[in-house]
């Protein structure tokens, strides 16, 4: 009886993933972020200039940590390997956009897309069509080209636009019914729910007080 012993180091990492090779494997998508975060500062002063209106109220940021990099491979059924978290995750780099009103979210979001250098990989409108537990944001997974020195390779970050309120909502909804035990979720769902209706009817209202004069969206 012979026992294989792996030695190619290629093969070796592709079946495992040790710290110094997540370290490695998510600089280029940190790098994706940081191009596409510095790209929707750009656009934000191209479309609004020098206008007291601007859309966002902050951008967040963020890249997926080994161990969650792992836990969501293995909830796909899939290894945790580095391969497996190229091939099939696209939200390893993240930025969550936090605007004051849905259109400048549309606006903000059709100008990402005439981008000519990016590819728009997939995009879900949970603000049209919102979640049944009453969940909004729009998401859109964006291909951002990374130059190495050995050639040129998109890597994809996940963009969540939210308004302040929407926003609001999500981190309640999640610190409530997932970081804490509870008995009842059924019906703070159901209240939770109501609280997201009455946050649009809100957003509406505000709407009507604020100034689009002077601005251009062309």
């Amino acid at each position: 009886m012979y026992t294989i012993i792996i030695t190619d180091k290629k093969e070796e990492s592709r079946l495992q993933m040790t710290n110094e090779q997540y370290y490695t494997f998510i600089q280029p998508y940190s790098d994706a972020k940081d191009i596409l975060y510095a790209r929707l500062n750009v656009l934000e002063h191209n479309l609004y200039g020098k206008t007291a209106t601007h859309p966002t109220h902050n951008i967040q940021e963020r890249i997926k940590k080994k161990e969650s990099i792992e836990k969501k491979l293995l909830k796909k059924g899939k290894e945790p390997t580095m391969m497996n978290a190229k091939d099939y995750l696209q939200d390893i780099a993240g930025l969550r956009v936090i605007c004051y009103f849905t259109e400048d979210i549309y606006s903000l979001a059709d100008t990402l897309k005439f981008q000519s250098d990016l590819i728009i990989i997939r995009e879900c409108d949970y603000i049209k069509h919102p979640k049944p537990n009453g969940y909004r944001s729009y998401h859109i997974i964006v291909g951002v080209p990374v130059y190495c020195m050995d050639g040129m390779e998109y890597f994809p970050v996940e963009i969540q636009f939210r308004t302040m309120s929407m926003d609001f909502w999500a981190s309640m909804e999640h610190r409530i019914l997932y970081k804490m035990k509870r008995d009842d979720k059924e019906q703070i769902a159901a209240e939770l729910k109501e609280y997201a209706d009455a946050l649009v009817t809100m957003e509406k209202q505000f709407a009507k007080y604020t100034d689009k004069q002077g601005l251009s969206f062309t």
